[in-house]
């Protein structure tokens, strides 16, 4: 049997910081809210309360849905996705 890989708090910050925009984003949700890799790709804006700071994954394990808290590390860049994402949309409509 083997153990699993885990990766210091330094080593994940490293990977982290190698990474840039939607992939980051992505792999601070991954890492800070514990999503699963479906479960990240499959977010959609209404799984994202900033009120309460929480994340609704959808289609996890099981296919059951389950909520989990939303990292603080990652609010700034959804915040700004999300933006980013909704002026393209405005732009596409017009």
């Amino acid at each position: 049997m083997r153990l699993p890989v885990v990766l210091t708090s330094d080593e994940v910050r490293a990977v982290l910081q190698g990474l840039d925009g939607a992939p980051r984003l992505m792999a601070c949700l991954l890492y800070g809210a514990g999503l699963r890799v479906l479960e990240c790709c499959r977010l959609r804006v209404q799984d994202v309360d900033f009120a309460t700071n929480q994340i609704v994954g959808r289609g996890g394990k099981v296919d059951k849905d389950r909520v989990t808290m939303l990292p603080a590390m990652a609010t700034p860049g959804l915040v700004r996705h999300l933006e980013d994402v909704r002026a393209q949309h405005e732009a596409d409509l017009a």
